[in-house]
Order: structure tokens, then sequence, then C-alpha cells
């Protein structure tokens, strides 16, 4: 029999269990009140009574079980915040909040898999909870436009769960950063806005084929906005409104014409070119179109009647009125441009109606166009047969581009073609039969001409002359050649390349000396002067010169004692975004080794110097740490950038930012050659400005002080907005405080060299003050530093430019005469001839120092400012700070560097101290440089 006692507990532990399982019940089915108690306390005069039940409060709805499936609030000057766990009402379908003040973070609706509906427009949210819409399965319609105070955000990546999507409008919400490309998710999707944020990067490829009809993406306010082409808008057949104004869309426009229902096309304040197509102007659905201030060309376009088409703007067309055509040759031009894609430069170029007189990039005699140059221009697309048409066309340079595809067999028939250069490009197909008049350059083009492509059979890496008639025959039965032939024709062929090398090597060092060059360091005290090529002529301006540095010490362990921001990129790496160091991505060549263009993952664009492969030696050795040494010491918007380096085995890589325009140079004494424009004298004095600035930052504002000791147009490299950078750190000298000079072996380039250098070898920063002298009086006549073309009384120069200055009337005659310059020009141009005479003096104690120099230069150049490196030191100097308080930050960032604390160039000493005294307690904004 059961005891008592035992059965009486038993009996109370059930009745527990049943009392807890009826309280969660309870708790189940009225969860919502605790959560609605809270909300109309937190969000101000709602009208809500305590005393009434929530499911009879205005603006809410409840089911049958008390469950709250509405909140309609909208309008009702509420304040506050919402209460963190809003996504417990687990029914809720429909959220309207939109137009109070309501302020704080955006609660999370994650799992709430009822809700259909939200609208939470023009509140004062300050930020949006992670993972916010997560889960959302059935939300249709979303709307948190004009939330202005939101912290930066992203675009909610979450939302692709909700498959049943129609309207998503983001608008003036804060969304920073490029879109996602999830939007082939959104299968329903129909009206897109996320207009006035602060979005970038190009239209998402996931929006082809959707069934967005509506798509506002203006107005993105941080200055730049969406870019690239808007191709995919041909692919968007539902389209009906479309609003892609105040971006920096490029390209042509597509073709539309599948795009039956657009009635609304706004694609002003763009960057857009080519001709607008006939299809648009044909599309029958148009209401309204803007397309002004872009860089469209062609005809003005005529729309249908009714169509509202503004001409209110600047765009590039060849006429003023409709519908009248181009100039004939004004139209074949524009289909040469459309092979190209139709890009920027040719549409700021290639305007108005008067091919010879208004636009760049072709020469004319008799107004017929006898010369087309687009050499470097960075083209992509095909060489389009449209030349053909240009039946006076003499010269065709097309070289180093990334153009693709064959070369049109119509440029045959050209009667007067002498000169046609399409190397450096990846063109491919068969070679034409051009006469034996024409010159024609291909080389650098390695699938042109190749059997295997159907080509001619021409050895793609032959550099000129006429295109061979045939292919080489080949044997009938190759592949049945016993391994014995084949292991005896590879002896052969390697005996052959030895032998080759061998002479190439014996010829080529006899033919490095020569009149002018590079001073390599001599032994045993002797100066050994040798001709570099690549530092008279090629240049790359990364170094691409042998450089001379004696490192006191310095091992290669040593250099793993970096721990500065740089980073080792792996040869990996470097191999991938080179294409394996293609002989297409070489910018130059010199006696360090090749440098090559090469693109990252992320679209950053680098310069890689790779050294020569085989056993390094101290020199090759000593420049590279000199080169890391110096840069991962200073920073500074006028130097060019150390991104990285890589030691793999014998592989030495040094990794730069990219500077597309080059050097220098190439624009200042080949710029014909090159097919550049001319540079203007305001270029002139800004590069010269530039220069000094990031030289003197090297002598005075830097952690050390350092000297360059070789500077010169080609180590003086160009950004796309022409503005210039300080390159090639491998003959820099460390300047430690002192009073005297550093005695050093000769290095440098001659015709730059100051006196007391070439004398002596002591060397103090007045040596790059001299120097940059000879860059002013180069941007000043147009002329090399040393011109053996010339008579010798007029071949050095400074000593020639020095006789110039004796009298102020003669400097008119002396300078470039491409300049042309007024009265105002001229002026500027005497106070820089002036500067450069002091800075070129015999005696290094007459010479001023480069702040002088920029002091001299500021008032020069015309409404000077940083064009996009906001910030000398990688250290994050806020602008807005007073000029103690960035000093402070800058010097605090300064001292706690750990850069290569172990390595050093040479413990020498220079005439410059490391900054200058007193430098901290008199800083003002002629030391803010």
């Amino acid at each position: 029999m059961a005891d008592p006692e035992l059965k009486s507990k038993s009996l109370v532990s059930l009745s527990k269990l049943f009392l807890c399982f009826s309280l969660l019940s309870t708790v189940a089915v009225a969860d919502d009140g605790p959560f609605m108690s809270k909300l109309a306390k937190a969000i101000g005069p709602s009208g809500w009574s305590a005393t009434t039940a929530f499911c009879n409060w205005s603006g809410v709805k409840c089911d049958s079980s008390n469950r709250v499936t509405s909140i309609n609030l909208a309008s009702k000057k509420l304040s506050g915040t919402l209460p963190p766990d809003l996504n417990s009402l687990s029914q809720l379908t429909y959220l309207s909040l939109q137009g109070n003040s309501l302020s704080g973070s955006l609660p999370s609706l994650a799992n709430l898999t009822m809700l259909v509906t939200v609208y939470l427009d023009g509140n004062n949210f300050t930020s949006v909870t992670n993972g916010c819409f997560q889960g959302l399965t059935n939300l249709q319609n979303i709307s948190m436009t004009n939330n202005i105070n939101l912290a930066p955000w992203t675009f909610p990546t979450e939302l692709t769960q909700s498959s049943n999507l129609l309207q998503l409008d983001l608008g003036n919400t804060n969304l920073m950063s490029s879109l996602p490309d999830v939007f082939g998710s959104f299968v329903t999707l129909q009206g897109l806005r996320l207009s006035y944020n602060n979005l970038t990067g190009g239209l998402p490829k996931s929006f082809a084929g959707s069934g967005i009809q509506n798509l506002w993406l203006n107005n993105q306010i941080d200055g730049s906005g969406f870019s690239g082409s808007i191709d995919v808008l041909s692919s968007m057949t539902r389209l009906s409104q479309v609003w892609l104004h105040k971006n920096q869309f490029t390209g042509p426009i597509p073709d539309l014409s599948n795009c039956t229902s657009l009635f609304d096309l706004q694609l002003r304040d763009n960057q857009l070119t080519g001709v607008v197509p006939s299809s648009l102007m044909g599309l029958s659905s148009l209401q309204s179109v803007s397309l002004d201030n872009n860089l469209l060309q062609g005809p003005v376009p005529v729309f249908g009647k009714g169509v509202k088409f503004p001409l209110d703007g600047i765009n590039s067309f060849c006429q003023s009125s409709p519908g009248v055509p181009c100039d004939p040759i004004a139209t074949t031009l524009l289909d040469v441009a459309a092979g190209f894609g139709y890009p920027l430069q040719l549409a700021s170029a290639w305007k108005g109606n008067n091919t010879c007189q208004d636009w760049s990039f072709i020469v004319c005699a008799g107004g017929k166009i006898i010369t087309v140059n687009l050499a470097k221009q960075n083209l992509t697309g095909t060489i389009s047969s449209a030349f053909a048409n240009l039946t006076d066309l003499r010269n065709l340079f097309l070289n180093d581009n990334n153009l693709v595809g064959s070369i049109p067999g119509s440029l045959t028939t050209l009667p007067q073609l002498e000169v046609l250069n399409v190397s450096n490009n990846n063109l491919s197909g068969e070679i034409p039969n051009f006469s034996a008049k024409v010159k024609f350059l291909h080389a650098g083009n390695v699938l042109l001409g190749h059997p295997g492509d159907g080509g001619s059979g021409t050895s793609p890496s032959s550099g000129s002359g006429n295109a061979p008639s045939g292919s080489p025959s080949k044997t009938a039965n190759s592949s049945s050649l016993s391994p014995a032939w084949i292991a005896g024709i590879a002896i052969i062929a390697v005996f052959f390349v030895v032998v080759v090398l061998f002479v190439f090597c014996k010829c080529y060092a006899k033919n490095r000396k020569g009149k002018f060059g590079r001073v390599n360091n001599p032994e045993n005290g002797k100066v050994d002067i040798k001709t570099d090529v690549m530092s008279v002529v090629n240049s790359n301006g990364y170094g691409g010169v042998p450089s001379d540095i004696q490192s006191q010490g310095s091992e290669l362990s040593d250099l793993h004692a970096f721990e500065g921001g740089n980073a080792t990129i792996s040869i990996q790496v470097l191999r991938q975004v080179t294409s394996n160091f293609s002989e297409d991505n070489i910018l130059g060549r010199g006696g360090f080794g090749v440098v090559y263009k090469g693109e990252l993952h992320d679209g950053t664009k680098i310069a890689v110097k790779r050294m020569e492969s085989g056993p390094i030696g101290s020199k090759g050795m000593n420049e590279f740490q000199a080169e890391i040494a110096v840069l991962t010491k200073v920073r500074h918007r006028h130097l060019v950038a150390l991104l990285g380096y890589c030691m793999n085995g014998n592989e030495r890589l040094l990794v730069y930012e990219y500077m597309p325009q080059g050097t220098l140079t190439e624009h200042l004494f080949d710029w014909r050659e090159n097919g550049c424009a001319p540079l203007t004298w305001k270029q002139r004095i800004a590069i010269a400005l530039d220069v000094a600035r990031g030289v003197e930052y090297l002598h005075s504002l830097a952690q050390q002080s350092f000297i360059h000791r070789d500077l010169k147009p080609s180590n003086i490299l160009l950004a796309d907005d022409m503005r210039a950078k300080v390159a090639d750190f491998g003959l820099v000298k460390n300047a430690p405080d002192g009073k005297y000079s550093v005695e050093t072996r000769l290095a440098g380039t001659f015709g730059y060299l100051a006196p007391e250098y070439a004398a002596t070898g002591r060397v103090t920063t007045k040596v790059d003050v001299y120097a940059f002298g000879v860059v002013l009086m180069e941007l000043i006549t147009g002329r090399r530093a040393l011109d053996d073309t010339v008579p010798d009384e007029r071949s050095h120069l400074v000593s020639w430019f020095r006789r110039v200055l004796i009298n102020k009337e003669n400097i008119p005659k002396a300078i470039d005469q491409i300049l042309n310059p007024d009265e105002e020009t001229m002026e500027s141009i005497y106070k820089v001839a002036e500067l450069a005479g002091h800075c070129t003096a015999r005696e290094p104690y007459q010479r001023p120092d480069m702040g002088h120099a920029v002091n001299v230069l500021v008032p020069l150049v015309e409404q000077w400012k940083p064009t996009s490196h906001e910030e000398e030191e990688g250290s994050g100097i806020d602008l807005h700070m007073s000029l103690p308080q960035a000093l402070q930050r800058w010097q605090a960032n300064e001292g706690t560097s750990t850069m290569f604390n172990d390595m050093s160039i040479s413990q020498t000493q220079s005439s410059i101290p490391a900054k200058p005294s007193g430098f901290a307690d008199s800083f003002d904004s002629m030391d803010c440089r």
C-alpha cells in the first residue's frame, strides 16, 4: 500500500506543474500588453489611456486573440524613442510611424514574419540596429525616407530574405558605400528609391532582367555618387521612370528600345558621352527626358512632339540647333570614338564642328587631317574601320593603350598612310598586308599575327617594318619527330640562346659609355662616368635607373625589422595583378629592372618595381633597402607613396602608388612623340610648387631630414590632374642634425649636379636646391639640362640660362615658345626665372632653402589647394583642427613610428637640421605645407 505522505507530495507537485503550464499559456496569449504599455510611455502624447485596453487605442488593431496586428501613428507629433523589444509583437503586419520626431536607434524588426508594410519616413532616428530586417519573409513595402540624422550605414543585405518585396524606399537615409550585387533575390521588386545618399560604385549587374519599374538613384550627395556605365538599363525592360541625375555615370546612353513603358528619363549632370541613340528619340512612350550637363556628342537630338526636353545645360554637341548634322569629318571621328567606347578624354577634347581648329589629338594641313595621335590615352575597345574614311591620313598613332580585336583591313586602303603604330596593345588576329611605304609598328601585341589565331604568322615581337605577306611554312610531320631529334634541337637552341646573350651583354656594356648620364659610385676614389640610357631617355620615375647608396652594415635580415604601415605583399599576388609580369603592363625599364603596372582586386592601381632576378649584389640590396627605409619614414602628398614590398628568394620588388600620367619628362620634352598636350604655364608652376613642397618636407619637416640627390623631371611623376609627386629615393642620404656637409661618393645625374658636389663629393640639402633650380629652368625653356644636339655654348642649360638672366630683356626669347605668354604670365615667368637663378648659384650658401622657394611660388599658383590627399601623414590629421593642434597630432604620430628601427641608410650629417629651430613654438600658416 502506498505511503499517504508520499501520495500527498506527488499531488502537490502535479498541482504546481499544472499551475506553471497555465501561467505560461496565459503569458503566450497576452504578451503584447507589457510592450504596448512601454510604447505608450516612450513616445510622448499618443492619446492612449492606461485605463483603456490597448486593443481599443487609436491607431491600434488587434486580432481575436488580442494580439497587435497594426499600429498606425502617422503624423501624430510623437517624440521619444521606441522600446528595443519592438519585434516582440509577433503578429504585427502593418507599422506606420512616419511624419513624427522619433529619435534614438531604430529597434530590430527581425523575425516579424507576419510584417507586410513598414513606414518610418521623416523621423529623427540616429542609427539602425544590426540585422534589423532579418527574417521579414512577408515584407512587401518598406519606406524610411528623410531620416537625415542616421549614422552612416550600408545597404541591408538581409532584405534578400524578403522575396515578396515590392517597394523599397531608403532615400536620404545616409546610406554609404556601393550597392551589393543582390538584386536577383528581389524577383517582385517594382520600386527602388535610394536618392540623396552617399552611395558610390557602379550599377549592380543583377539589375539586369529585374522587374523594377521606378528606379531613383539621383542626387548622391557626397560629391561623387554612382559611376561607370548605365548599359544595364537596356535589359531592364519594365522600366517606366528612371532618375539617375547628379551622379558620375560615364559612357554612352544604351539602346533603350525594349523599355517600351519608359516615360521619364532623367540623366542630366553626369559624364555621359557619345551620340544620343536614335532609338531613344524614337521611343513612343517617352514624355520627359533631361540630358543637360553631360559630355554628349554628335547632333543635338530631336524628340517627338510633346516630349519635354530642356536644352539649358552644357554638352559637347557639334551644333547648337536640334537635328542639324555634324560635318562629315566630325562624324567620322565620332565613329572612331565609338570604337573606343566614347572615352571621356575624347568627349572633352572633341567639341563643336570645326575639327581642324578646335579638336585635340589631330593635326591638319590645308584643312585636311593628316595625323591622329591617340597614343598613351588609356583607350579601351577596338580600332574602328571608320579611320579608312580619313583619306588624307598620313600618321596614325594608337600605341600604348589597351585596345583589343583585330586591325581593320580597310586601313590598307588609305592612300597617304606612312606610319601606323599600334604597339603595346592587346590586339589579335591577322595582320593586314600594308604597302611597302607604310612604317608599321606593332610590338607588344602577343596575339597579333599568331598562327593559332588565324594570323599571318608574323612574330608578335617584331617592332617595325612591313608585315610579311605570308606565314612561315610548317613541317608536315612535325608531330612525329623522335625524342632524339627533339633533344638535339633543344640542345642546339639552348646553345644558340647562350651565345646570343653573351654577345648582347658584351655589346650592351660597350654601348653604355657615352657623353651624358647618371654617375655611378666610383671605386678607389675614381669617378667612372657611364651613360645609362634609361636615366636620360626612358626613366620611369619609380627608380628605374641604378642608384648607389652606401648603407653601412645593413644586412638582408634588417628588412624584417619593418613594422610600419606598409605591408609585405606575396609574389603570387604581384604575379596575378601584373598578369605574370606581362610585357603589356611594362611602364618602364632601367638599371634596377622593370616597372610594371598592376591592379589589385579592389581596383587599386599600383606600380611594381621588380629587381632583375639572380643573386642579389650589395649595390642592388642597398638601393632596395634605401627605398624602403626612406619611404616608410616619410609620407606626404607630393612624395610617391610606398604601398609595400616583396622578398621571395632572389626576387626583390617594391610596390608604389600608380601615377597614370607618367613622368614630367614625357609632358615637357616628349609631348609631341607621346601625343600629349603641351603643359601650360599654370600647370608648370603648379608642378614646380608641388615638387618644392615635397622636397621641403624631406629637408626640414619629416621625422628625419633627407637629401634626395637625384631630383630631375624623370623622377617627378604626374597624376591625372597633373599634380606632381617626387619619386625614386634610391639615392637619398640621411641628413641628421649637424652644421657640416656629408662626404659621400658621387651619385646622381649630370646636368643636375651642384658644382661643389661634383668637385668634392660633399653634399648638403643645397644640392637638391640646385637641382630644383635646373628643373625650373627646364620648365621655363622646355629644354633639357644637357642637350648635345645644340652648339656647345648652349648645351649646358644652367650656364646658358644664367647668361640669359644678366639682361631681363633676353628672357622672352629664351622661354618655351609653345607658351605664348601674355603680359601677366610673363611677369610670373620673370619671378620663376629669378628664383631659378638663385637656386643655381655657384656657392651653396648663396642658394635659398626650399621653404623660400615654396613661398615664392605660392602666390603664383592661383587658388592652390591640395587635390585629393587631404592628409600629409597617414595619421588622420583633421583639417578643421587649429594649426597648433594639427602639429601636436603630427608630432605625436611621428614620435611613435616603428619603422626600420635598426636599419640606417648611413649615419651622416647635413647642414639642415631635422626640424627648424623653434618650429613647434612658431608654427604658423606659412609653415603648414
